[in-house]
């Protein structure tokens, strides 16, 4: 946790949580081989956020070290439900957040929602759940 993370108190601002996450679920796909700016140049699709909730259990604060974890929760043909965590320190610390995502499959051009191509939807499925 950097000092522009923090609000006036030193702990992290509660928004800032959602970056956190978001850089998550990016690293989450390019590791299971799905990079966001092929998925739109080569299929003309993208993820947007559609629902997300968030139960903050402790603050973390300047200094700190968070492991964020993504976990599929549900798929279906045009959508992905994300189970998430942010955690104090690196092996399961302390629970500051639990969190749940829906992400869209939308078409890049008009934002309608489509199907996941049916490689990326195999992946995500047969990722580590």
């Amino acid at each position: 946790v950097y000092w522009e993370h923090t609000d006036a108190g030193g702990i992290v601002y509660y928004a800032n949580y959602m970056k956190f996450m978001e850089r998550a679920r990016t690293e989450w796909l390019r590791a299971l081989g799905v990079d966001q700016v092929r998925l739109k140049d080569d299929h003309g699709l993208m993820f947007v956020v559609v629902d997300l909730e968030a139960h903050y259990r402790k603050p973390a604060r300047y200094g700190d070290q968070l492991q964020v974890t993504c976990k599929v929760h549900q798929t279906s043909r045009a959508s992905l439900t994300l189970d998430q965590e942010v955690f104090r320190d690196t092996v399961r610390g302390d629970l500051l957040l639990e969190g749940r995502v829906r992400a869209a499959c939308l078409d890049a051009q008009t934002y309608r929602p489509r199907p996941l191509p049916q490689e990326l939807w195999k992946q995500i499925n047969a990722g580590d759940r």
